[in-house]
């Protein structure tokens, strides 16, 4: 068993955006490793293609060592006092949402942060790389702030495949271990079941829900930890903040307003513990408004926030190829197709819905998560809406078995879990 968990494909992807003149930034849920990525894994990169230690500069924000550097201002005459040479430096700052205050966020284009990394930039010797653990301050007014030089990389979870290379053994224990305690990166250390779980409960309670208590200044704290709830035990189907609304007050007796909720949802996912998959309409190359799929950016911290009582097989598995397609930089939807029918000489039109659309660049397919398809009557039922789309795209059936990959009579492939998690090519099989 190896020692470290190695992330190839992040480093590789930070090595490919090396002295770009962009700031890079890494972005995802803390605690999922982006500081090992950049202070370890790229940092022992840049030494290994001979760098000098002396041009590398690192500063953690959520360090107290370096609390003073939160101020911009200092960040700023720290760093430049470092540069003496006409050599290559390389920046690199963790977890930069330390140095944004909230007032600041109500108007992005007066973050002093930003100003001072675009005026770092302007500095031909000068490669930046930042950390955060907040979209809504890194990503989603990023090329407006920082003037179209930002270049995102997000950072989930550890992967199957990286989970896989690391643990080693039989598949399916591997599996079923992975789609328990998930991947977190810290979850590999702890050795007993206990302590594995308590690590992922803490994890909520100590990090998630305090940096977004203190963050956003919530007001209501117990309706953000039954959203949440809400969210973890209802991966994969259909829902919006009215429906959220409804059941946090019939079942939790929580009185609540949809604005509220939405508020919430939107800090979950700004906070990146979940991703909100959109539904769209295939034939009519549209997105409908709502309702849509949440799914947890890590089945581990799902589960653990469930108390593990909920072990939905079907669901955590739609989860993980969820997140597996989003870590190989796919766009995922949820697909609706709408199919024509005649009763008793009664036409009516039934929508059906497909698992995922996914996108990149031109390529394009449709996937169905099935947990079994022994049954023909299930079978059918996963592949009458791949059939009715009316078009050449590719169409895939994931199911839970070791069976190699097949292609049946209407061009649909067939593919196991494991060859799927572990095969980043298995797309094009």
């Amino acid at each position: 068993m190896q020692t470290m968990i190695q992330r190839d494909e992040y480093v590789k992807r930070l090595i490919a955006r090396r002295e770009n003149g962009l700031i890079k930034i890494i972005t995802g849920i803390r605690r999922c490793g982006k500081s090992f990525l950049l202070f370890r894994l790229f940092y022992d990169y840049l030494i290994e293609s001979g760098v000098r230690k002396e041009q590398i500069i690192t500063i953690a924000l959520d360090d107290d060592t370096f609390v003073q550097y939160r101020d911009p201002g200092l960040l700023s005459k720290y760093i430049r006092e470092k540069i003496v040479t006409d050599e290559m430096y390389y920046v690199l700052i963790d977890e930069v949402q330390y140095a944004i205050t909230t007032e600041e966020l109500k108007n992005t284009e007066n973050i002093r942060l930003y100003n001072v990394l675009n005026g770092l930039m302007r500095l031909r010797n000068v490669d930046i790389y930042v950390t955060g653990s907040n979209s809504k301050m890194l990503t989603r007014d990023v090329l407006t702030a920082f003037r179209g030089r930002g270049d995102e990389v997000r950072v989930y979870p550890i992967s199957f495949q990286e989970y896989y290379s690391f643990a080693g053994g039989d598949k399916s224990d591997a599996y079923e271990e992975y789609a328990m305690y998930g991947g977190m990166p810290l979850v590999l250390t702890r050795k007993s079941d206990a302590e594995k779980m308590t690590y992922l409960r803490n994890l909520f309670t100590e990090v998630y829900f305090r940096d977004i208590v203190e963050r956003y200044d919530i007001e209501l704290p117990d309706v953000l930890g039954e959203l949440t709830d809400d969210l973890c035990s209802s991966i994969g189907s259909l829902t919006n903040v009215n429906k959220i609304k409804n059941t946090l007050q019939s079942v939790k007796n929580l009185q609540v307003s949809n604005a509220t909720v939405a508020n919430y949802l939107d800090y979950l996912i700004e906070s990146f513990l979940f991703h909100n998959a959109k539904r769209y309409d295939v034939k009519g190359k549209k997105y409908f408004e709502y309702p849509s799929k949440y799914y947890c950016a890590d089945v581990g911290l799902r589960n653990a926030r469930l108390n593990f009582r909920q072990q939905e097989e079907t669901h955590i598995m739609e989860n993980i190829i969820y997140n597996e397609l989003l870590y190989r930089e796919y766009s995922v939807d949820v697909g609706v197709v709408e199919i024509a029918e005649s009763r008793n000489g009664v036409r009516s039109k039934k929508q059906c819905e497909i698992d995922f659309v996914v996108n990149r660049g031109s390529r394009k397919y449709y996937i169905q998560s099935a947990l079994s398809t022994s049954d023909p009557q299930k079978m059918e039922t996963e592949v009458r809406p791949l059939k009715h789309t009316k078009d050449f795209f590719k169409k895939i059936v994931v199911s839970k078995t070791s069976m190699k990959s097949w292609t049946d009579e209407d061009g649909i492939l067939h593919l196991g879990l494991y060859e799927f998690l572990l095969n980043e090519n298995a797309l094009e099989l």
